[in-house]
């Protein structure tokens, strides 16, 4: 699949509600940040706690264009927690954080504008 950072790219093929409930979307906070050393594009690994449903899972994320480690501890953000885990070089992705592209291709992260409870799922 490929994934377009276009914003005036044409929308995706359509899919039904059942499609949509398959993708498991939860917001946890980040409880560590910390360089990804050797990545080909500046990252970072990420350790978010996403509630005693879930737990804690590791991601990596290419973000380190608009935010500092410290940024991001603290910080709740979504992620689909249910696509199977996925090696980034030397690092293994449990979870894929969602963020947006801006004008520049930098990604802005997903996350609620006010707090939820960790693990609360997106519909």
């Amino acid at each position: 699949m490929h994934l377009d950072h276009d914003p005036a790219a044409a929308a995706c093929p359509e899919i039904t509600f059942d499609d949509f409930l398959k993708v498991d979307i939860r917001v946890g906070t980040v409880v560590a940040a910390e360089v990804y050393e050797g990545a080909r594009k500046p990252s970072y690994k990420l350790r978010i706690d996403f509630g005693p449903g879930v737990g804690e899972k590791k991601s990596v994320g290419q973000v380190a264009a608009l935010y500092s480690p410290e940024d991001l501890v603290g910080r709740q953000v979504a992620a689909v927690v249910n696509f199977p885990k996925r090696q980034i070089g030397k690092a293994l992705s449990e979870v894929l954080t969602l963020g947006f592209a801006d004008e520049e291709g930098r990604v802005t992260l997903f996350s609620p504008d006010k707090p939820v409870p960790d693990g609360s799922r997106l519909f």
